[in-house]
């Protein structure tokens, strides 16, 4: 209510739900209420797989996987839920039906969906476990050192910002993202094949981060220009700087069928705008 501008201090929108509470007259004002249930709508899927029990999807970047306040609608929830029909109502959820996992919304790549309650405990429970096979490709400025290896420190909220997560000392969770380096372009940047050992939220961005080699693009994470973009000549520096989102897509996605038992094994590669920027690093070289 706060984000959405219920709540005033003196007349004023409070604006910010981590501000202390200080000496005035706050009004909250009740909204009206809305349907907890997503509806409907006509937005394009592209389906790998699916049976009655299941589907998989390669999702685009620019695409939010559930309603939250400042995307209420136009979310895959919502084109699951025109697709699906009334049998996914209600799996895992009302506001997020037959969601298992989140991609961020600028993250592209393969997601799986449950379209039965069984099927969504399984899964849930395999995610949990860490008995689900992920790996992303990323592109980050700087090339690692070593070629391969771990990143680790616990994930938590960021003290300093909590609309930000961060690698914390206290009140984080465990994490663990191992990486490998497929390409190298000089100094300037790295094509990684990432994989993750859990699943926090930003886990990749924040520990990529972390080290120094935040991805490209990365609108949170990257909040200055990155000193390896001057072996960049232009115009591969500046499409690089430009890039409009974190350079990352979830390309592979593996995991045993809850109801068939089958092992199951998808792969995408990027998409063409993460292609294009890959083929502009690589040909812009200073």
């Amino acid at each position: 209510m706060i984000v959405e501008g219920f709540v005033t201090r003196d007349g004023v929108a409070a604006g910010d739900p981590s501000e202390a509470v200080k000496t005035g007259v706050y009004v909250v004002t009740q909204p009206a209420a809305a349907d907890a249930r997503p509806l409907g709508e006509a937005i394009d899927l592209s389906i790998l797989y699916e049976d009655r029990h299941l589907l998989v999807l390669d999702k685009p970047a620019g695409l939010v996987v559930h309603p939250a306040p400042g995307n209420p609608d136009g979310t895959l929830v919502n084109a699951l839920i025109a697709h699906c029909g009334d049998s996914l109502t209600g799996i895992g959820g009302e506001r997020r039906p037959g969601i298992v996992h989140r991609l961020d919304k600028d993250t592209s790549g393969i997601m799986v969906v449950a379209k039965t309650e069984p099927v969504h405990t399984a899964l849930s429970a395999a995610f949990a476990a860490r008995d689900i096979e992920r790996q992303y490709r990323a592109l980050c400025w700087g090339l690692p050192s070593p070629a391969s290896g771990e990143v680790a420190g616990d994930i938590g909220r960021d003290p300093r910002d909590r609309k930000r997560m961060a690698v914390v000392t206290r009140n984080g969770k465990q994490a663990l993202t191992r990486y490998r380096t497929l390409q190298g372009f000089g100094l300037a940047a790295g094509l990684l094949a990432v994989n993750l050992a859990t699943g926090r939220t930003h886990q990749i961005r924040v520990h990529l981060a972390h080290v120094g080699h935040p991805l490209i693009g990365d609108p949170v994470y990257l909040k200055r220009k990155p000193a390896a973009a001057q072996h960049l000549a232009e115009p591969a520096r500046g499409v690089a700087l430009d890039f409009p989102r974190q350079a990352l897509h979830a390309e592979m996605l593996g995991f045993i069928h809850p109801a068939t038992g089958e092992n199951l094994r998808f792969e995408t590669p990027p998409p063409e705008d993460f292609q294009q920027l890959t083929h502009a690093i690589e040909t812009g070289l200073s």
